[in-house]
């Protein structure tokens, strides 16, 4: 009976463990360790380190952006990459759209519905007034095949800057095996 307990023990642990090894990945980059491990292998793809802050600055699928390292518990679960340079409300919404077709056509996602913008909408209006947000989210394909797809998301919302009418897109690829889930409540 101590033989089976264990290999049922060993079994499960197995299949967990190969479960997290499927993590949500960030130009090839496992979404998972630590920051400074983390940061290490984004100034290795060519990130740069902006002074002073916490924030590292690069180009990523033909824009300038900001990447921040978001942690859990010392542990990657967020890599967040916004645009470094905000646009007027037509530019946004044809970046939002473009961005949309270009997971649409990544055999690597997987798509959660339907997100395009048609050109009469007004961002501008909705969010101020019915703060309507504008955001899509799709998921990597699992490599494994106990790989849990609703563990690795990918998703970007179009964001206001604070003062002003320009906008720019966030985009989030989160490690949901290392997100906070009330532990330390």
């Amino acid at each position: 009976m101590r033989k089976i307990l264990m290999l049922l023990f060993t079994l499960m642990f197995v299949c967990t463990m190969q479960a997290q090894n499927d993590i949500t990945t960030f130009l090839g980059i496992p979404i998972d360790g630590f920051k400074t491990e983390m940061r290490k292998k984004l100034l290795a793809k060519g990130f740069t380190q902006i002074q002073g802050q916490d924030v590292l600055q690069g180009e990523f699928n033909g824009t300038n952006v900001n990447v921040i390292i978001v942690t859990n518990n010392n542990k990657v679960y967020r890599i967040m990459v916004c645009d470094a340079t905000s646009q007027d409300e037509a530019n946004i919404k044809i970046r939002f759209n473009k961005l949309i077709s270009q997971f649409e056509n990544n055999q690597r996602y997987i798509s959660n519905g339907e997100y395009s913008l048609s050109e009469s909408e007004d961002i501008s209006y909705e969010m101020l007034v019915n703060n309507k947000t504008y955001e899509a989210i799709f998921f990597q394909k699992p490599t494994t095949e106990n790989g849990d797809v609703t563990k690795k998301p990918v998703w970007f919302r179009i964001m206001k800057e604070e003062y002003g009418s320009k906008y720019y897109i966030a985009m989030f690829y989160d490690n949901e095996y290392n997100h906070a889930n009330g532990e330390d409540l």
